[in-house]
Order: structure tokens, then sequence, then C-alpha cells
């Protein structure tokens, strides 16, 4: 499977770890950067590089699936998420990662450099590239609702349930 991988200074020692484990395991990384070690590097810069690939792989019919690894994640989540057909989610176990895969059909996966060992960035890695989508009708309808909202920016409709309870702005 094709891996598309980004990062910032925090993580680039996992990212270049990341990648030969990659290669060890019959993937086939692509390293989006940083290169070098940058103390003042954007993290945007890579990680948007890195979930363009895996959309980009994607839409050819290409397997392809991310990681975006910087000090907490969190920022790199955010910036892969910004990239159209990419639903990027934060893991910081084995659980997270297989929900990723199993309930939201992530294909791209953020990792936090400075809060994980090696090994276990590693192994929630592994569990996210080994586990496939469940296919659910619940999870496939919420999926479809995220890209229908991204395409159109159309909110879905209420459920009968929430009717007549949609919040109301006050005077001002």
């Amino acid at each position: 499977m094709r891996v598309h991988v980004g990062s910032d200074h925090a993580g680039l020692e996992l990212k270049d770890r990341l990648l030969d484990w990659l290669l060890q395991h019959g993937h086939d990384p692509v390293d989006h950067g940083p290169f070098v070690y940058d103390a003042l590097d954007d993290y945007p810069v890579f990680c948007l590089r890195a979930a363009e690939g895996v959309a980009a792989d994607q839409a050819e019919g290409v397997e392809a699936l991310g990681v975006v690894i910087g000090g907490s994640g969190n920022g790199e989540q955010i910036a892969a998420n910004k990239v159209r057909g990419v639903r990027s989610a934060l893991v910081w176990s084995e659980e997270t990662a297989v929900l990723a895969r199993e309930h939201n059909d992530a294909n791209v996966i953020s990792v936090g450099g400075r809060l994980h060992p090696i090994d276990d960035m590693l192994r929630f890695v592994d569990v996210f590239l080994s586990t496939a989508f469940s296919g659910d009708e619940r999870h496939v309808r919420r999926i479809g609702q995220l890209a229908a909202y991204e395409s159109t920016g159309e909110l879905p409709p209420l459920p009968p349930s929430a009717l007549g309870h949609e919040p109301q702005r006050g005077d001002a």
C-alpha cells in the first residue's frame, strides 16, 4: 500500500523511523517532508501535501493512506482535514486506530510525536493500515453526510426527534 507521510520538526525523528518501517513491511512510502530539522518549520506545508497525496491517489483508484506526525498531532490532523476527501483522525491508542478505520473510514491518521514512544506509534500505524472499514450502513450514512456537507455546504436534515429543538438566536 502507498502511504503518504508528513510531519513537522517535532515529528521528524518518528517520521524517518516510520519510513524505514513501512519499507520493511512491504509498503510504498511517500515522504512529503520535512527533510531536515528546522525548529521553525510549519506543519501545514508538509501535512497538507501528505493529505493531498492520499486524496489524489484514492481519486485515481490507488490504494493509499496517510500518516501525519507532529508534537501533539492536533494541528497536523486539522491541516489534513482541510483537504477535500480526507478524513483524518487523531490516534493515541490501538483502539482509536481501529475505530478510525472501522467506523470513520479515516484515510489519514495523526500521531503526537512528543506523546508516544516510537514503538507505540509504529503499532498504531500498523493497526491502522491493517484494519478495514466495516461498511456498516450507519457508518456509510454518516460519512455520506460529511461528504455531502463538504461538497455543498448544506447541513444534513435534522432527524424527527430533533425537530422543534433548533437553537434560537437571541436578540442582540
